[in-house]
């Protein structure tokens, strides 16, 4: 009997747990400034995260603007994590210079995601790391 009360709690625990995950499904946009040439400031652009949790697993994509007004190319993110209410997830994209990988690490609060992305440095520079505040999109 008492294995039997064991099991059904931890099941109920681990149910608890992943119902208590952070609700980050859905559609995301946040403004990021652009580095013009020579480095200088660009304009900004709209990044838009679509993202959907599966218990503590994180998937979706991330669309940024063409250059010269091209239409987005959605990038699908990897390794995407969800724990409580922190979110954590990659994004590989392959460059004439090879494979740059930049890191998203987020916390929910309530219809803001926070985030803190770490981007290779250009020319193999040290990583920038850019902290923005995605909202939740309403359509």
């Amino acid at each position: 009997m008492t294995k039997k009360l064991l099991c059904v709690f931890t099941i109920l625990l681990a149910v608890a747990f992943v119902a208590a995950a952070a609700d980050v499904s859905g559609k995301w946009t946040y403004e990021q400034q652009m580095m013009g040439r020579g480095g200088g400031g660009g304009n900004p652009v709209t990044i838009t995260l679509t993202l959907k949790a599966d218990g503590a697993k994180l998937t979706g994509t991330v669309e940024r603007p063409g250059r010269g007004g091209a239409a987005p190319t959605p990038q699908e993110i990897s390794d995407g994590k969800v724990d409580g209410n922190t979110v954590t997830f990659t994004v590989k994209r392959e460059t004439q210079n090879g494979t740059q990988t930049t890191s998203y690490k987020g916390t929910l609060n309530g219809d803001t995601l926070d985030l803190e992305i770490t981007a290779p440095g250009r020319g193999g520079g040290d990583p920038v790391t850019t902290k923005v505040s995605a909202k939740r999109a309403t359509t």
